[in-house]
């Protein structure tokens, strides 16, 4: 047994669900004066629980030395900049907000979605812990406090800015480590008559895609629905609805609202959702730990794939330097002997270097300098979108290389 007990029910932790080995924090990125200076490796072993099947890691770090500044700004990603915009006109004309509605987006990061409510004229307030990214937002004229969010800063929002109508948290369920206190907190701060909105990678996916690349130390929980739905009730909020999202390589949109408020009927596709998953064994314990052997085989294929291009003389480089990216890095040994670099659109990152495996990182007009044979595509969630930007290659034989959920060149 684990010395933390599950973060969700609070029961002993001690089955393994996949063991990427050692890995560094994936976005603590290291410039030129750090290269021989040591780094820190952490333990990169998820969990299952027994007793409420919620996929987690333990808290080796704190979420203070992971999140008080961050390399991730959401809105050099043209397509998740979309996604924000469409969210934001549906969720207007769902619930009606207005200019008498209040809007609060925990890990607000840089604006990227709050600023779509500012162009409506409708009052939102960001909550973000990185104060580098704070203030991004802050400049767009979105309101920011700079404080993590649980059930102390809830009670002070309730003051400042007030209750909201619409509570939104994309992509933050799974980089809290106390899970409970952070529901409370949305529990403790929404409208009587609110909603909230969460977006997190589905657990399902991630493992019928084989995303094992998705699990870094700054996602502490893996998420299937009826894990969600028992969380949240545990703490008087009611799941009325889910959608499926493709970004992320599979997400799931939740709606909630408080269990009394029953003005929100409970959709259809709530409960088809949670019998789907569990029709597919995710309240089994076989079901999980069959993940490990994948995850060995997909590694062993992506190795050889570079080994019989490197040996051809081949030339590969990386686009992207995401969290995914650096924990495939690490567990599969690739460093600059596979790729000689790697770009990036964000200039937070140009000039550094990988995490553990220093690969540098570029801009990517550097691709079009040096014309490589392979371009690996490290955020495949967005695949679509690189290759139309980055579809010049062609013009010199250059093709493309998707590593999940098994390596496909084209």
């Amino acid at each position: 047994m684990t010395d933390q007990p599950c973060r969700n029910c609070g029961a002993p932790l001690g089955c393994t669900f996949v063991d990427l080995g050692m890995s560094p924090l994936c976005e603590s990125y290291i410039d030129t004066r750090q290269l021989n200076e040591p780094e820190t490796f952490y333990p990169l072993h998820a969990y299952i629980c027994e007793h409420c099947f919620l996929v987690q890691l333990l808290e080796y770090v704190s979420p203070e030395q992971i999140f008080s500044e961050y390399a991730y700004f959401s809105s050099y990603s043209d397509s998740w900049s979309e996604h924000a915009r469409r969210y934001c006109a549906a969720v207007t004309e769902r619930f009606g907000l207005g200019q008498d509605s209040l809007v609060i987006e925990i890990a607000s990061n840089d604006g990227y979605l709050l600023q779509h409510f500012v162009d409506r004229a409708i009052p939102c307030f960001g909550v973000e812990p990185a104060a580098n990214v704070a203030e991004a937002a802050i400049k767009r004229g979105i309101p920011t406090a700079v404080r993590f969010f649980g059930e102390a800063a809830a009670r002070d929002l309730n003051c400042e800015p007030g209750r909201p109508d619409l509570l939104i948290g994309n992509n933050v369920l799974a980089h809290v480590p106390d899970l409970n206190d952070f529901i409370a907190g949305m529990k403790v701060l929404l409208k009587p008559t609110g909603v909230i909105t969460m977006e997190f990678p589905h657990l399902v996916q991630l493992m019928q895609q084989n995303q094992f690349d998705t699990i870094y130390h700054e996602h502490f929980s893996y998420f299937t629905l009826f894990v969600v739905e028992q969380a949240f009730a545990r703490h008087g909020l009611t799941l009325f609805d889910v959608e499926e999202l493709a970004t992320h390589g599979g997400s799931l949109r939740i709606y909630a609202r408080h269990a009394e408020y029953g003005a929100l009927p409970v959709a259809a596709r709530v409960a088809e959702l949670r019998d789907r998953e569990l029709a597919l064994g995710f309240g089994t314990l076989e079901t999980y730990t069959a993940f490990q052997q994948r995850v060995h085989e997909t590694k062993r294929k992506l190795l050889q794939f570079l080994l019989n291009a490197k040996c051809a003389g081949k030339r590969i480089v990386g686009y992207g330097a995401p969290g995914k990216g650096n924990t495939l890095l690490n567990y599969a040994g690739i460093r600059s002997d596979f790729l000689d670099y790697t770009v990036d659109r964000s200039l937070y990152k140009q000039g550094k270097f990988t995490p553990g495996t220093h690969i540098p990182i570029h801009p990517p007009e550097r691709i079009f300098q040096t014309q490589p044979d392979y371009l690996l595509l490290l955020p495949w969630n967005l695949a679509d979108e690189i290759a139309q930007q980055m579809a010049a290659i062609r013009a010199w034989g250059g093709q493309f290389v998707v590593p999940i959920p098994e390596v496909r060149v084209w």
